[in-house]
């Protein structure tokens, strides 16, 4: 061990030449091939890990510094210069001394928080003391929009250390001790023809995020009252009576504010983790497809019910859905192949609890030699396209029925009929519901979704029939729409891909 140990360190690896966290997973990687899984014993990691840090340890100064900015941040600036009031003359839960006062000490003491751990830090083997960095970083997202910071600066500079912190934590140099523990093995799940945690796969939804994270943010600027106007370039003012809406004001938050910070996290998640993180980090993938799936639809509602519940539509409103839309396909994949492994561990008889948090053995070994460098991207943008895509197919059934969807939708203004009707509800109601079905099971791994479409189909035909404002030549039309969606959920499409024990359910 001592020969082998004096060895590696003289040995140009991580220590002369890595700097973040695919260095010390190639490491380990690398010395597993030579050696086997049980060459590498824990002084061995240890000492790796002892290297990734030198490496790294501008991160932990850096976390420092950034906790010195905070610390002055209020004493430099004043923060209860040109207060800042919401849209709409939204009446708050705390008095705007209370919000200066809030976020004065709370950069303060956050400022104070990052300094401590910080300097921790700079000791290897101290994951408490990163992961409480990481909290500090993720609340100074969370502050600015709970508290309604009382003006830009204070918001822009929370939340944009804050993101730093997180990055500097968890991202840049790896999840806190991993190479103590890091499993490496199969890079694609058993009986999958592809890999759902690569590159690739996740570029685009890095991409989307950001862009979410650019339009929810525009709209919280207005809501905060940091931006007076709230331009619309297709509905005039209706995106400012959306935000200034009593179903808007009945939340506690700004709602635009909140989705910012939801595509936030979505942004900087998907960054977490190896290409192998399906099988090595069950909680984040878990906790990332709660943030898309659930929460995503959640939000999409949310911009559905507006024509029903304001009466009015909203742009931004309409192309934040548009951008989440195609996220909740494009991550279905990833959980049903973490699901998968953690299936397969429980049989094995693995403790569930332990492969949730840090990730269970590989049950064969296998390399991802079909997905696309990301470094190609500039010249191969094509092919990089299309690794980030698989698992997602679009049969003209259902793109068909996703066109079907968005001209309900629109039918009532073609005819005329008051966005505030009966027959204006149900067209935009069913017309939306469709098409978000239709494009969610374009994803392979939830094709039998589409069925959903069958009761939609048959709610836009039966449903304005009973209505006394509708026209009757909008409600042959919605027959018509009606039947050929009916029609068209019956054909499965095409499926290009591999599930391993999912494919028995992709129907």
């Amino acid at each position: 061990m001592g020969d082998h140990s004096e060895k590696s360190a003289e040995t140009p690896g991580m220590g002369s030449r890595g700097v973040t966290r695919p260095m010390a997973e190639k490491e380990i990687k690398d010395h597993n091939k030579g050696h086997g899984e049980g060459g590498m014993d824990k002084e061995q990691r240890m000492q790796m890990l002892k290297m990734h840090h030198k490496q790294t340890l501008w991160v932990y100064w850096l976390i420092i510094l950034l906790g010195f900015w905070l610390v002055i941040a209020p004493l430099t600036f004043d923060y209860g210069n040109s207060i800042a009031q919401p849209s709409g003359g939204r009446s708050l839960w705390l008095s705007d001394a209370m919000r200066v006062n809030i976020m004065y000490w709370n950069d303060i003491i956050c400022g104070f928080l990052l300094m401590i751990f910080g300097w921790r830090s700079l000791t290897p083997n101290r994951p408490i003391s990163m992961w409480v960095a990481c909290f500090v970083g993720i609340w100074l997202n969370f502050a600015p929009v709970i508290f309604w910071a009382p003006n830009a600066f204070i918001y822009n500079n929370d939340t944009l250390v804050g993101v730093l912190i997180i990055a500097l934590t968890i991202l840049i140099p790896g999840m806190p001790n991993m190479i103590t523990y890091m499993k490496m093995g199969s890079s694609v799940p058993p009986g999958w023809s592809y890999n759902p945690s690569s590159w690739p796969q996740r570029w685009i939804m890095i991409v989307l995020g950001f862009l979410g994270w650019v339009v929810s943010r525009y709209l919280g600027s207005f809501q905060l009252g940091y931006n007076g106007f709230a331009w619309d370039p297709f509905f005039g003012e209706s995106t400012i009576k959306v935000l200034n809406s009593k179903m808007s004001h009945s939340l506690p938050v700004s709602d635009g504010a909140f989705g910012a910070l939801a595509y936030t996290f979505e942004f900087l998640m998907g960054w977490m983790g190896s290409p192998t993180r399906w099988r090595t980090m069950p909680w984040m993938v878990t906790f990332f497809g709660i943030l898309v799936i659930p929460l995503g639809l959640v939000h999409i509602f949310l911009v559905i019910s507006q024509p029903i519940v304001v009466g009015e539509w909203c742009t931004f409103c309409l192309l934040a859905a548009g951008i989440m839309l195609p996220m909740i396909p494009l991550e279905f994949d990833e959980v049903i192949a973490m699901g998968q492994h953690m299936v397969q561990a429980r049989r094995r008889g693995d403790n569930m609890w332990h492969v949730f948090w840090k990730g269970g053995k590989a049950f064969e070994e296998n390399e991802d030699t079909r997905s696309a460098d990301l470094m190609d991207l500039p010249n191969k943008p094509m092919a990089v396209f299309k690794s980030s895509v698989w698992g997602v197919s679009v049969p003209w059934t259902l793109l068909i029925s996703t066109i079907l969807g968005i001209t309900a939708m629109f039918m009532p203004a073609a005819f005329g009929i008051s966005i505030e009707s009966m027959p204006a509800h149900i067209f935009h109601l069913t017309g939306a519901l469709i098409t978000v079905v239709s494009v969610i099971s374009m994803g392979e791994i939830v094709r039998l979704g589409r069925y959903i479409n069958i009761l939609l189909g048959l709610g836009l035909a039966v449903a304005p029939w009973f209505t006394s404002a509708s026209e009757i030549t909008l409600n042959i039309i919605g027959v018509g729409i009606g039947l050929v969606v009916i029609l068209l959920a019956f054909p499965r499409g095409v499926i290009k891909e591999k599930y391993g024990l999912w494919d028995k359910y992709v129907k």
